[in-house]
């Protein structure tokens, strides 16, 4: 099973639907799939001044009878839900890299967990029937994973933030070292004591009650 690969960007490729990233790993080229935004993302990287684009990324490997597919993501937890995804029936991996390509991490859980059917629909390959199937297979299981029954009903009651604001927040925490879903956890706790849509919302009071809830939790389950 190769799990993680760390190399030098040596080309982007698109074919059809499909994208990716060839990974030069100690003289081996790595074919690696990616969605959408990682696509984008690894586009992106600046150049260097003292050798090529340096990439990590956490792998799965698909073994089939017609040939081996390795797929590359950004973070463990990004991997994990991509698993998830797949083990639904009728889920394959193209269309899970489609949803996991058009939201970010965060949201795509918030909607499986909220069983938004409309919201899953607009990923592309995503038909209404697809939406339900992931609602009904993963919904428990992620509500689970990624926060209480008690914590998935405050993002139905209280809007987050999003712009500016979301992104100062998540990226510090993120700098923190939390994963997506316990950022996203924490941002629905808040978000029922804070105005997400005030004008004098603060980045610096929501990321100061975001590590409070963290730590309350941390403690909880110490």
């Amino acid at each position: 099973m190769i799990g993680w690969l760390e190399g030098e960007v040596r080309q982007l490729w698109q074919r059809g639907a499909r994208q990716g990233v060839l990974l030069v790993c100690h003289g081996v080229g790595y074919e690696v799939v990616l969605h959408q935004r990682l696509h984008g993302h690894v586009r992106g990287l600046p150049q260097r001044s003292d050798g090529p684009r340096q990439l990590a990324l956490f792998t799965h490997l698909q073994v089939r009878e017609d040939g081996w597919l390795l797929f590359g993501f950004e973070t463990d937890a990004e991997r994990e839900l991509f698993r998830e995804l797949i083990s639904v029936s009728g889920i394959g991996p193209q269309l899970a890299l489609g949803l996991l390509g058009f939201f970010p991490l965060p949201e795509l859980v918030q909607a499986l967990v909220q069983a938004d059917l409309k919201r899953l629909s607009q990923a592309p390959g995503v038909g209404r029937r697809s939406a339900e199937r992931l609602a009904v297979e993963l919904r428990r299981k992620l509500a689970e994973r990624f926060g209480s029954v008690e914590e998935v009903a405050l993002m139905d009651a209280a809007p987050l933030p999003t712009g500016a604001l979301r992104q100062d927040v998540e990226l510090t925490l993120t700098a923190l070292g939390y994963e997506p879903g316990e950022v996203h956890q924490a941002l629905a706790a808040v978000a029922v004591d804070q105005d997400a849509e005030s004008p004098e919302a603060r980045p610096e009071d929501w990321i100061r009650g975001c590590l409070r809830w963290l730590a309350c939790r941390q403690q909880g389950h110490g």
